[in-house]
């Protein structure tokens, strides 16, 4: 870390620049992943048999990858049009404000369809 201060010079007293640093300064396979676009995001869907809170782990970690910024409003919206119908339906008509929430209501209901 104090190499990364010392590189950045005055960036380096900000955190929020540091942090943003440090992760481009990543490199090898295990950091090297696809960035991803929002109109990819908005194609993500649910896998037939995939169970939503993997859905909703897989679609976050996309978010992830995402390099332009996006709303967690937005966010969950578009993870919601990506889940299966009657669950996407389910959520639409009360949408949680919280991946958190949208992770235990979609849960609860997929138990419920089930």
């Amino acid at each position: 870390m104090a190499h990364l201060i010392e590189t950045c010079n005055d960036v380096g007293t900000y955190e929020d620049s540091m942090v943003k640093q440090f992760v481009l300064s990543l490199k090898g396979v295990e950091f090297d992943s696809k960035t991803v676009s929002i109109p990819e995001l908005a194609n993500t869907e649910q896998r037939k048999d995939e169970p939503v809170v993997e859905y909703i782990v897989r679609w976050r970690n996309l978010v992830l990858n995402c390099k332009e910024y996006i709303s967690e409003a937005s966010s969950i919206d578009m993870c919601v049009q990506g889940m299966h119908w009657g669950l996407s339906y389910s959520i639409k008509s009360n949408m949680p404000h919280s991946f958190e929430e949208l992770a235990t209501r979609a849960y609860d209901l997929e138990l419920q369809i089930v």
